[in-house]
């Protein structure tokens, strides 16, 4: 199995923060938002690869990132992937940049894990993993506690089984806390079904919008995370996320 890292965003909410640096290279607790992730990809043992997708603009900055990374770490070996473009006017969007870099690297023939490049996680995905090796597709959920907060995310349904029978995105009266994340395992049947997606000209954007589309074709799976995520999206949660990652060390 791959493992692809979404980090081709300008994060304009962050500015001046993101204005020269890509918001997964912020710091979190001491460290780069990524480095977090990367570290709880490492212990997964069928790891063979992991891609980081960037715009241009930002590409050296990753490319910096992952040479000192492995110089100082052991870990399955990290690309940068720069998907070309240059501002938010002409970025591909974060589906778009699955399917980029999937035809680029010929990445469907095995199995991906994909996250976004701004996810904080605590655990190592081991367990996703495992779960995710044996179905189609399946997707990260959390309890994000706040109806409130499930605003900014999904509305889910599913099954006995655990598959998903509804999913819509960015909903203004969900019903429920438990949320889907930026964290998705797909089987090369999945991986396949991107080209029909991106030919019918579906929303690019919004990683969580693929889903809304596959299950309508496809059994996904749902898995809840175990330990904390959160999701980096504007100063306020970048200094949450420092105070609460800084007091777990």
């Amino acid at each position: 199995m791959n493992a692809l890292i979404l980090a081709a965003g300008y994060a304009t909410r962050l500015y001046p923060l993101t204005l020269n640096k890509a918001k997964p290279l912020l710091e979190v607790a001491g460290k780069p938002i990524i480095e977090w992730i990367v570290e709880q990809l490492v212990p997964i043992p069928s790891l063979e690869g992991i891609f980081i997708v960037t715009n241009h603009k930002f590409a050296e900055g990753f490319e910096e990132w992952a040479k000192q990374f492995q110089h100082k770490h052991r870990s399955p070996p990290l690309k940068v992937i720069d998907d070309g473009s240059t501002s938010d006017a002409d970025k591909l969007g974060a589906i778009g940049d699955i399917h980029f870099v999937v035809q680029k690297e010929a990445l469907d023939s095995k199995s991906l894990l994909v996250v976004a490049g701004d996810n904080l996680l605590s655990k190592p995905l081991t367990e996703f993993v495992e779960y995710g090796s044996q179905r189609p597709a399946t997707l990260a959920v959390y309890d994000v506690k706040s109806l409130e907060q499930a605003k900014k995310y999904n509305q889910l349904r599913t099954n006995p089984a655990g598959i998903l029978t509804d999913f819509e995105e960015k909903i203004a009266t969900p019903n429920s806390t438990l949320c889907g994340i930026a964290l998705y395992y797909y089987q090369p049947e999945a991986l396949k079904l991107l080209d029909k997606y991106v030919v019918e000209g579906n929303n690019p954007d919004q990683p969580g919008r693929f889903i809304q589309w596959l299950h309508k074709r496809l059994d996904v799976f749902t898995f809840p995370i175990r330990g904390t995520w959160y999701d980096i999206g504007s100063k306020e949660t970048l200094e949450e996320a420092n105070k609460l990652f800084s007091a777990a060390l």
